[in-house]
């Protein structure tokens, strides 16, 4: 069987980061398509425009908070999607798109088919 690959370029401008994020993790798994099968890499390529003028609802940017754990005692360290989206905005859409793929060998392959561009 032959994977036909397509280029999804999505504007992310005055789009919210949760309901983007969802499209471009069905696009990526290849879910669209009608010969679907979760065990394959059947997924296509997205390119995303625009990203730093996407837009947050709530309080999500003063409340919302990403962590990370060293493994060592006291070793917790956090930073709110405000100072995140400042420092590297690819990263927050990375870390959405990422945390809505399976968590099995297939999910690297699928973000390195992900590309942002500003």
């Amino acid at each position: 069987m032959e994977i036909k690959r397509e280029t999804h370029t999505i504007d992310a401008k005055g789009m919210s980061l949760g309901r983007m994020a969802t499209k471009i993790a069905l696009l990526l798994q290849g879910k669209h398509k009608t010969d679907y099968q979760p065990h394959l890499d059947a997924g296509d390529n997205v390119i995303v425009k625009n990203f730093d003028q996407i837009k947050f609802t709530g309080t999500k940017e003063k409340v919302k908070k990403y962590f990370h754990y060293s493994g060592y005692p006291g070793g917790m360290k956090s930073i709110t999607l405000e100072k995140l989206f400042e420092k590297s905005p690819e990263k927050v859409l990375f870390l959405a798109v990422s945390r809505m793929l399976p968590k099995n060998k297939l999910q690297a392959r699928m973000m390195k088919r992900l590309k942002i561009e500003k």
